[in-house]
């Protein structure tokens, strides 16, 4: 019997009071919802298997004390199938004990799961996973970093964390759309290519034809602009076109004295427009190879292009959001809780960039295939003001925010070697990028790093940690549980040890318990991470499965080894408890042979759902 099943039980008990007249003023409709009945596994073994408080949250209801309520509680779960003691503790907590039998019968139920496909690996096991969540489209939008340079670690966090959810919601039952917003329309794009033909102009000896060779003021830098500017050259030429050609105007110097760069000019144009799609192919190829697929890599431009800011614009004008002033069109954001009233087509007819926001939320609501139930945006640190005109801009259309639209804000990392932050890239310069990261640790380490921290808390990721072989190293402890759990099987199948004949019954050790408890609250695990868009809770719980398997393996045994002459010695408990441990009759090694093998399916679930691989051998 696992947490669920004993919520269940209790919720219908707390039905049936109510039918007996014994459940004092409560009614039913009184009786929250059975995921409300919170099975939590006490600190202290001796307090049980699982405690539920289900009898404190009803007895203010009920107008009864809440022991009182609890012993009408533990006198019904008593009599039921699977269940060995029930007691009242402190002020109404019901501690269950379970039989053994009961507690393990979680291991058929993980071995005879369905297999489902998976990204990374062969198939695994289903166990856990539900349709709660179905029937609902849910856009999620992540990474979406502008494509005027290589995804730095910010970004990188996200691809892991965003891709890990995505995975989450899904074996939660959700459809879930994975979106990438490529910022193309704007100043951005032109600080890009005025810095490329900076690059290209140095690396020709242009300066004395007129062509500014120093990298703009608000430019980019570093090695990936020279590889890009040399790559458009080397296009353009074998498309005939000459650089030197082209109009081109130098802006010359702002007050400051610093470059400004090219203006719109037709070499800026020639640069923009073989650029910007080489860029897109080298972010493609970086989320390939980092295991994230996007169902949807949507242009900002195309919004323009298409007509959809002015429809967006239109509809909230339609709704009396929208007015003229100082030459300019504004949202009026305050009528739905913003801070201020926002431009979005400013007085000299340009477009403000929260336009394209508008007319994006629009677009998702409202696309022809797979319009979104539910918007899910993915946000940097930096855009922690941006959610207050959101929302407003959400409230305007006439959605819910908090449900059509959630915004998520990830903070920052921090990457550390020998102690020391790392802020240099091989070619980005003064910033660390995902292929930075993947050359130092590998996909796996750094998918599990950045996606086993809680995005709202600031992660520092530390490279000689995670390219250790330690229990420290968490994605190796999880990895190591994994192979682990496979060698057993390898050891067993040469020993002739296989399931027939198993009784799981005799999982009855204290180390047997620790592990099957943490089997038993997987689903649980699952639900919550979808629910509470928190996939670093994945992560967490295979570390604590991992830490119960390690110790069950260290101290019990599937194949089993007689005792030394020492251990013979021993008094009769001390042998009993040394046969049991490191001798176990065929019934009791084939049960653990299951117990093991249920291990290793909730672990290689566990790390599909985080993108992770799942090694056989280490």
């Amino acid at each position: 019997m696992n947490p669920e099943a004993l919520s269940e039980l209790i919720s219908r008990i707390a039905h049936e009071l109510v039918v007996a007249g014994k459940a004092g003023q409560l009614t039913e409709d009184l009786i929250p919802p059975v995921a409300k009945f919170a099975v939590m596994r006490p600190k202290d073994r001796a307090h049980g298997d699982w405690a539920s408080n289900a009898a404190m949250q009803l007895a203010k209801k009920a107008g009864m004390k809440p022991r009182d309520f609890a012993e009408l509680f533990a006198a019904e779960l008593t009599a039921a199938d699977g269940i060995s003691k029930v007691e009242v503790a402190g002020p109404g907590f019901i501690n269950i004990t379970l039989d053994s039998a009961s507690a393990a019968a979680v291991v058929d139920q993980i071995l005879e799961a369905p297999k489902v496909d998976s990204t990374v690996g062969e198939a695994v096991s289903s166990f856990g996973r539900n349709t709660h969540l179905g029937g609902e489209t849910l856009n999620l939008e992540f990474v979406s970093a502008n494509p005027t340079g290589p995804i730095h670690i910010g970004g990188t966090r996200w691809a892991a964390t965003g891709d890990a959810m995505a995975r989450v919601l899904e074996a939660n039952g959700a459809k879930v759309v994975r979106e990438y917003y490529f910022n193309d329309h704007g100043e951005q794009i032109n600080r890009f290519a005025k810095s490329l033909v900076a690059a290209w102009a140095h690396d020709n000896d242009l300066g004395d034809k007129g062509y500014q060779t120093e990298t703009p003021f608000d430019g980019y830098k570093g090695a990936y602009i020279d590889e890009i500017a040399r790559r458009v050259e080397a296009e353009a030429k074998a498309d005939g076109v000459d650089l030197t050609a082209l109009d081109h105007e130098d802006q010359g110097l702002n007050a400051d004295g610093e470059p400004i760069g090219e203006s719109d000019s037709a070499l800026r144009e020639e640069f923009r427009k073989r650029a910007v799609p080489m860029m897109f192919d080298e972010i493609r190829k970086s989320m390939k190879d980092f295991r994230v697929h996007f169902d949807v890599w949507f242009h900002e431009n195309s919004l323009y292009q298409d007509g959809e800011v002015d429809k967006a614009i239109a509809v909230l004008r339609d709704r009396g959001d929208i007015y003229e002033k100082d030459g300019a069109t504004w949202f009026a954001s305050t009528n739905h809780g913003d801070d201020k009233d926002r431009v979005i087509i400013k007085s000299n007819g340009e477009f403000a960039y929260f336009a394209a926001d508008i007319a994006y939320y629009w677009n998702k609501r409202h696309r022809p295939e797979n319009p979104a139930d539910v918007a899910i945006y993915m946000l940097g640190a930096d855009h922690h003001g941006y959610i207050g005109r959101m929302m407003a801009m959400c409230e305007a259309f006439g959605d819910k925010p908090g449900e059509n639209m959630q915004i998520l804000i990830g903070q920052l990392v921090n990457v550390m070697k020998d102690g020391k932050a790392v802020r240099m890239s091989k070619r980005a310069g003064n910033v660390v990028t995902i292929d930075d990261l993947v050359e130092a640790i590998g996909v796996d380490a750094s998918r599990y790093s950045l996606a086993r921290t809680d995005y709202n808390s600031p992660v520092d990721i530390d490279l000689n940690l995670l390219a250790s072989h330690s229990n420290d190293n968490p994605v190796y402890y999880v990895q190591y549980a994994h192979a682990r759990s496979c060698n057993v099987d390898r050891n067993a199948e040469a020993a002739g040890v296989t399931f027939e004949g198993s009784d799981l019954g005799l999982l009855d050790t204290e180390a047997d318990g620790e592990v099957l408890a943490a089997l038993a609250q997987w689903p649980a695990v699952i639900r919550e991470a979808g629910d509470k868009r928190a996939p670093h809770r994945i992560a967490r719980y295979l570390e604590d499965l991992a830490a119960a398997y390690h110790k069950w393996y260290n101290v019990e045994r599937v194949v089993p080894m007689e005792l030394t002459d020492l251990e013979s010695r021993g008094d009769e408990a001390t042998r009993e408890a040394l046969r049991i441990a490191k001798a176990p009759e065929p019934a009791r090694a084939a049960a653990r042979l299951k117990l093991n093998d249920a291990v290793r399916d909730v672990i290689a679930s566990g790390l599909d759902l985080l993108g992770v691989t799942a090694p056989e051998k280490m």
